[in-house]
């Protein structure tokens, strides 16, 4: 039997022509491709840049004016002895008039004596606090300073932020040596009011830092003349701010005003720990409101004042 004939296929069409795709649409927001690693959108990594370099270069300006004024204090121990004696000197008189109260009245005057260093201790703590936000900004003044580093791209905020925080080293300078005195002299330790003591601070050197800002306005509109209110403007605040004594003690019409600063807050507070051993938590929710609204209002003053001077040229003539 004669095999089948095998027809074989004598033509082959192989296909020459492939389409790839090249182009891909990337959505704008999606970022870097992670699977390809693609590049990111140029606009943004150029806008995250410009943002880096502007608060690197709002830093560096900040603690070139905390460096001058430290630098000041650096060279001159009077300087540094005299942020420490007030404080000192205040913890001295009111310690020893304590312990003879105690020595007197026996344990009944004990935990009044108590509430008085208390009320000293944090009283320090604005009035520091306030002082060395005033007094740094009056440094540039009495040097003739001021308009030398607004000739700079020094802005006012980062101005502000500086005096801050020069106001919180200066507050510890005074503050910390006062309070190891209270402790080793006359037994009293601030910080058996607890974690709440971190909240009193803040409150008592926020309060400084808006009547600070108030002081710095006047001075900008009114020269020289406002400059002793740098010194005395929370001497006259003290006997409102109910720091020896509870606010009930004030006359009917003056409780108000008190109750207006957010300072009679935070003494009422620490009494009630004192005495009762109970954290009144009202009186610090009131403290922190109210210094949210000085301080906002403080900060619109100084703004606008400061806008004003800078129209007059005050600036450069301020303090003449």
């Amino acid at each position: 039997m004669a095999p089948l004939p095998v027809s074989s296929p004598t033509t082959c069409v192989i296909p020459t022509t492939c389409v790839i795709p090249t182009t891909c649409v990337i959505p704008a927001q999606a970022g870097i491709n992670r699977g390809t690693g693609a590049d990111p959108d140029p606009g943004l990594r150029r806008d995250d840049t410009e943002r880096d370099a502007r608060m690197t270069a709002s830093l560096r300006r900040i603690w070139g004016l905390m460096y001058r004024h430290i630098a000041l204090y650096r060279r001159s121990w009077p300087r540094l002895l005299e942020l420490a004696y007030w404080p000192v000197l205040n913890m001295c008189i009111w310690g020893f008039t304590a312990s003879f109260l105690t020595g007197r009245l026996g344990s009944t005057a004990l935990v009044a004596g108590a509430a008085l260093m208390g009320g000293v201790l944090l009283w320090e703590v604005t009035l520091r606090g306030q002082m060395g936000m005033a007094i740094s900004f009056l440094e540039e003044i009495w040097s003739r300073n001021l308009g030398h580093i607004f000739v700079s791209p020094l802005r006012p905020w980062e101005l502000v932020t500086a005096l801050i925080c020069m106001s919180i080293l200066r507050m510890l300078a005074g503050v910390v040596p006062a309070v190891l005195l209270a402790w080793g002299l006359y037994a009293f330790n601030l910080f058996t009011l607890g974690p709440v003591l971190i909240l009193f601070v803040i409150n008592m050197i926020a309060m400084g830092w808006w009547v600070a800002l108030g002081v710095i306005s006047l001075i900008l509109r009114h020269g020289a003349g406002a400059e002793p209110l740098a010194w005395g403007v929370l001497f006259g605040l003290a006997p409102f701010a109910a720091v020896f004594y509870p606010v009930s003690v004030l006359p009917s019409f003056l409780q108000p005003v008190a109750l207006a600063l957010p300072a009679a807050h935070v003494f009422e507070g620490m009494r009630g720990i004192l005495l009762d051993g109970v954290v009144s938590h009202g009186h610090l929710a009131a403290a922190t409101g109210l210094n949210f609204v000085w301080l906002g209002l403080a900060s619109l003053l100084f703004a606008y004042q400061f806008h004003q001077a800078r129209v007059r040229g005050a600036l450069l003539t301020i303090g003449e």
